[in-house]
Parts: structure tokens; sequence; C-alpha cells
């Protein structure tokens, strides 16, 4: 009785969401649309067969498949609805969010006939490999949980429209930069220090933490030109700070030690600030940004605090790829491919951020993950563990299959939560 209460409530709610993403498309594109959300998290998966198997129609399942795969192909997917999430996720972004910008891959190994199949490196195995490079937005506060993918993009440098990596970097940061008017902190993992992408980010002004490799030249406060390793090697390390980290689900303690020095780029003028960490890795993390104001413990360590916010956020990049299987994704065409990744980020959104808007609708995310039947406690990506729940309150039912609405959800709820 509970579930099929909770199974109305999120129905409503996922209903809601696609019209508020559709907004604007033809109408079989809405309805396209609806389709696919509620095909991607009934069965958690990409692959149009699973998802035209979800809807439970009274026509052949290669009817439904055909269908799906010729809305699919629409261009105007893809810029609509990037620009539609990324609006409505902008509003959640205030001054000091940190804004994510990742580029990973999606592994196509044994793929041969995708259009545009690409050579891409993946550094978690420290190879390359047939795929596609993914771009992904993430934005989250440094305090709290809450978390909002905006964009991701699917692009390969086979493809006729590729111009460079630096394009699409600079394209995805103009995307969200339209809707947020400059709020939020940029932070970028190292290899975003190369300096065909730091000037273009000084020249919008923009704000960042970015990791350096430590190999690039930048200007001391003596004038003198050195690598960004060496003079982190030379910075003292006046503060201190001690962090638990996670890791195998066992609890670290870690002793920090930080510091920074004033520094420039060769042949530009702004000031910008390194920002030297010992005690995180066997090396030490060396941050560039722009947020050069005061050098105090508490500055300092906020600056610290907005790149560690990329783990927080990397948890949103696995529960998108895992929980939805993207890496199986199979449809041959290009456009279709990017097509179905934007779709898939707008599941994501709505299970990640969009649930958890009210009140009522953070109880209903405590009520799925108990759902989720996880007998050994919900494990540290939470996300994981709520799309289990999506999955099995949707995958009996069909996107059209009427459900009884309860009168008061909220208490009821409650009191399934209490008991």
């Amino acid at each position: 009785m509970q579930s099929n209460k909770v199974r109305s409530r999120l129905k409503a709610q996922l209903t809601k969401f696609t019209l508020e993403l559709s907004e604007g498309l033809r109408k079989p594109l809405q309805n396209f649309v609806g389709e696919m959300l509620f095909g991607i998290q009934a069965s958690q998966d990409v692959k149009l067969s699973n998802i035209a198997r979800s809807l439970k129609e009274e026509i052949p399942l290669i009817k439904t498949e055909d269908r799906l795969s010729r809305n699919l192909k629409a261009e105007e997917l893809e810029g609509h609805r990037s620009e539609r999430l990324a609006s409505l996720g902008s509003r959640r972004v205030e001054a000091k969010a940190v804004l994510c910008l990742d580029l990973s891959d999606v592994r196509k190994e044994y793929a041969e006939k995708m259009e545009y199949l690409d050579r891409v490196w993946d550094g978690s195995e420290g190879e390359v490999h047939a795929g596609y490079w993914l771009l992904s937005v993430t934005a989250a506060g440094v305090e709290g949980s809450e978390i909002t993918p905006l964009d991701q993009k699917l692009f390969s440098a086979q493809a006729k429209d590729f111009v460079s990596e630096k394009a699409e970097i600079l394209e995805g940061v103009e995307r969200i930069r339209a809707h947020t008017a400059g709020r939020g902190i940029w932070a970028i993992d190292r290899g975003g220090d190369r300096k065909r992408l730091l000037e273009p980010l000084l020249e919008r002004g923009e704000r960042f933490v970015i990791r350096s490799t430590g190999q690039r030249s930048v200007i001391n406060r003596q004038k003198r030109r050195m690598t960004v390793h060496h003079l982190g090697a030379c910075c003292r390390l006046r503060y201190q700070a001690r962090v638990i980290k996670i890791e195998d689900g066992q609890e670290k303690v870690l002793e920090l030690r930080y510091g920074a020095e004033p520094i420039r780029l060769p042949g530009r003028e702004e000031k910008l600030l390194l920002v030297v960490i010992a005690g995180w890795g066997p090396e030490s993390m060396l941050l560039l940004t722009h947020l050069s104001g005061a050098r105090d413990s508490q500055t300092l360590w906020w600056i610290v605090r907005i790149y560690l916010t990329r783990w927080k956020i990397e948890e949103t990049f696995r529960f998108i790829k895992q929980s939805y299987q993207v890496e199986d994704i199979r449809v041959l065409r290009y456009q279709r491919l990017k097509n179905l990744v934007v779709l898939v980020t707008a599941a994501a959104y709505f299970a990640a951020t969009f649930l958890g808007q009210k009140l009522k609708l953070k109880i209903l995310c405590e009520k799925l993950l108990i759902i989720s039947q996880r007998f050994f406690g919900i494990p540290p990506f939470r996300f994981d563990a709520l799309a289990d729940g999506i999955k099995h309150l949707l995958a009996g039912t069909s996107p059209n299959t009427p459900v009884e609405r309860p009168p008061h959800l909220q208490l009821d709820l409650l009191l399934a939560w209490d008991s």
C-alpha cells in the first residue's frame, strides 16, 4: 500500500519535470521525452530495447523501439534540452557554488560500426581505447550534499563539426555562464592549467580553482620565472588542518599543511595565487586560482575546500555512468548518441536534484532508499541506491498506467517513515 502511494507521487513528479524540461518542443517530441525519461528510470538502462520493454505498450516491441529510435535522431533535442536543463539547474547555482568541469570518456572497446568512433584516453586505466569524449558540468555547494547536474555533452574528434577540445570546453563554459550570469566558481582537474584554457578563462573574468600538473611556468613575487612544481616546493606551509577521508568504507584521518604564494602568468598582469597542500597524497596538491585576495588560513582553506568539493561531485559522474549503464549505449548514429546522453543527464537531474526540492520530496527520497532493498545499509554512493529505488517503483507500471493519488501524501509518508 505504501509503495503505491510513493509510486503515485514519484510518477506525478516525473510528469511535472518532463513538462518543464520539454517546454517549447513539438508535442510528439514532448511525449518522446516523457517516455525516454520514464524508460531510463524504470529500466536503469540506455539500451532502446530495454527502454521500449519498460513502456509496456500493447504493440510489438520492435514497433516501440523503432519509434524511439526515429525520434532520437531529432537534432533539436540536443541543443534545446541542454539549454533547458542548464536553465533549470542554474536557478540553484549561488555565487559561491562550485562548478565542476570534467572531461571523461565513454568506453566502447568492442564497437566497430558506431559513427565517428574516436580514440580516447582512459585515465583510470592508463590506456587509449575506442570511445567518445564526455564533457560534464555539475554544480554543488561547499557546504551541504545537494548536487546539480547542469550539462553533459558527448563529442568525438572524428566528427565533421569538431573544432578542438579547447573549443568544446569553452563552449561548455559559455553555455553555463549564459544561465548563471557569472555565479559560481569553476573547479577543474589537472590539465586545466594549459595556457589555451587558462587565458580565455582570465579574459572572461571567470573565477576558478584549477589543479596544476606542476609543469606550467609562472612569475613569482620576486619576478622570477619558475615552474609551479619548483615554487610549490619552496612554499612555506604555515597553516594546518585535519580532515577525515573515507576510503573503502573506512575513515582515515589526514593531517594537512597548506600555504600560498602570489603569482602571475608570463606575459599577463592578472594576480593569481598558488595554493599548496601537503598530506593529501604522496605529492603536494598544487592549485591555481583567480581568488587571490587575502591569504589568511580561513580564506586559503575555503579555496582548498572548493577543489575538494570535486570529489563530492565525482559521485554524480559515477552515478550517471554506472546507474544507467552509459557505457552500454548501443545506438549507431552520432546524433542519437548525443541526444541519448542529454536525456540520461536529465534523468540524473531528476533523481539527484529535482526530487529534493521540498521537504516532502526529501522524505520521498529517503523512502526510495528503503524501497531499494539494500539489506546491509546504504552504500557510500547514495545516488546508486536512489536509482535502484526509482527502478523498483516504476518497473511494474507504465507511463500511462493510472495510479491512485493519496490525499494526504506528506502525512502518509511521515507515518511510513516513523514506522
